[in-house]
């Protein structure tokens, strides 16, 4: 049996050039939730689950409107947040990145994603395809669980607004990746949210 985790990351937020933490959906964020949502149309979902934040719930409205049988469900463990902190073997690079992080943030998101791992890349009994609209941090630390790699990895990973990631947790083997930040049903013009450079 396989369950599949279609992870999302929310559409373009308002304002997001802004530095706020939090919003409404852009007009180029609602079209891209609205040709995500087309794509996975098809899909038969047995539920959906997303961040509790504006920009992450916006999205999922969006989305599961043309999904009449599911209705998203706000997770805590979706939250944005600090995967883990730096790490000894972290390269020197990515030391610039905590600067403005603090030790309580990087608990709570230490806590935060040890419980969403728990919760969703376990098997299950039977074949399910789930949907978890959330955030770049969190997925990337997702990708970094199915891989095994070291805490910091998560670093560097990014997803693209409204990319799709999707996971396939197997009963007697080790989780895989089947695609990763994949865009192929957005336009050159609603590819948005990826760094131009990296900050670190």
């Amino acid at each position: 049996m396989s369950r599949y985790l279609y992870l999302v990351r929310h559409g373009e937020q308002q304002d997001a050039e802004h530095g706020l933490p939090d919003g409404p959906l852009s007009p180029r964020g609602v079209r891209q939730a609205t040709l995500l949502a087309e794509r996975l149309g098809g899909v038969p979902f047995d539920g959906a689950w997303t961040s509790p934040l504006q920009r992450a719930q916006e999205t999922a409205r969006i989305m599961t409107a043309r999904m009449p049988a599911i209705e998203p469900e706000p997770s805590a463990l979706l939250m944005d947040c600090i995967p883990s902190g730096p790490t000894s073997d972290m390269p020197h690079a990515f030391e610039s990145f905590f600067g403005g992080v603090t030790e309580e943030e990087i608990e709570a998101g230490e806590a935060q994603m040890a419980d969403a791992v728990s919760e969703w890349l376990t098997p299950s009994r039977e074949d399910r395809h789930e949907l978890l609209i959330t955030h770049n941090f969190v997925i990337a630390w997702f990708v970094r669980e199915v891989f095994g790699a070291a805490p910091w990895r998560w670093m560097g990973v990014n997803q693209a607004n409204a990319g799709l990631t999707i996971i396939r947790v197997r009963s007697a083997k080790p989780p895989v990746l089947i695609t990763h930040n994949d865009l192929g049903h957005l336009p050159t013009e609603l590819r948005t949210g990826l760094p131009v450079e990296q900050p670190y």
